[in-house]
């Protein structure tokens, strides 16, 4: 029987020491969309996507609308009624690749959902074709409603190299972000990550942050172990903004820094290569409700 794991997934978690629980776990994985998750995406007003573009770099980007703008048009297929803006590399990587990785996920309820596959972009909408599609557990997000929506303001992108004070400031306070990776056969996932503030930090220009434990599948560090391009996005929950990353991941099994990082069970290293910054990227704002009951003390 063929394993719904690549080479990297594998290695990993044999390194990790849960291959027989993955095994059992993967079979979660599947290529149908089933009733239920129909219904969630359906809910929804953003979805995170992971893209990789014509020189492998990896980037992480949001698509939004009003609930229904993602559709599922049966089984296998998901119509996405939303369009990156032209500044955001997911515009071009579309074509460079045919592949994304969804996710969607409701802060307020702590619900997530995962969908990865092929894509064909038409005038006003992308067609996912579903390849692997699973849900995930609610560890680690914090609980936030949508509080406020509205038409998105003119946008305004500023782009460089390197993180600038007020954005590592950003970053340091951050209690959420996704991350996006990439398999060069499997294609693109895009994954979450939470836990308090400060649970991301930036030394020398470099970000670190904690891998806690989650589903035993390792997806995510299993693309890193592959293929070191990643991408981050942060998103600021009151003002809109988003804050995209692009660069290279390391996994740190054994680091020296790993006591300063309550409740981790390695770390990983990301080295930024490219910046974007997009004001009013985001037509909502959340309210900070709670923090995650799994999240590390």
């Amino acid at each position: 029987m063929n394993s719904v794991f690549h080479e990297g997934e594998l290695a990993v978690q044999e390194k990790a020491g849960v291959s027989t629980m993955a095994a059992r776990i993967g079979g979660m994985i599947k290529p149908e969309i089933s009733a239920a998750a129909s219904d969630f995406f359906s809910l929804q007003s953003f979805i995170v996507v992971a893209s990789s573009d014509e020189d492998g770099h990896v980037w992480a980007s949001v698509l939004t609308g009003w609930p229904g703008f993602v559709e599922v048009l049966d089984e296998t297929t998901v119509a996405i009624h939303a369009l990156p803006l032209e500044s955001d590399p997911l515009a071009y990587n579309i074509r460079a690749t045919g592949r994304l990785g969804l996710i969607a996920i409701e802060f307020a309820t702590r619900r997530r959902m995962r969908l990865n596959g092929q894509v064909e972009r038409h005038a006003d909408r992308l067609v996912v074709h579903a390849e692997e599609v699973f849900g995930n557990c609610p560890k680690y997000i914090q609980a936030r409603p949508i509080v406020a929506q509205q038409e998105l303001a003119e946008t305004a992108v500023s782009k460089s190299t390197t993180l600038s004070d007020e954005q590592i400031n950003w970053i340091q306070n951050a209690d959420t972000f996704f991350i996006a990776t990439a398999h060069q056969e499997k294609g693109a996932d895009a994954s979450h990550r939470g836990g308090n503030p400060g649970f991301v930090q930036v030394r020398n220009g470099t970000l670190r942050f904690p891998d806690y434990s989650g589903n035993m599948m390792f997806l995510t560090l299993g693309n890193l172990a592959s293929n070191p391009n990643s991408g981050l996005i942060f998103f600021d929950f009151a003002q809109g903004r988003i804050l995209q990353v692009t660069g290279k991941s390391q996994i740190l099994w054994d680091s020296s820094e790993l006591a300063e990082f309550p409740g981790a069970e390695r770390l990983i290293s990301f080295e930024p290569e490219q910046v974007i910054e997009t004001t009013n990227a985001l037509p909502f704002s959340w309210e900070f409700e709670s923090y995650s009951p799994s999240n590390p003390k």
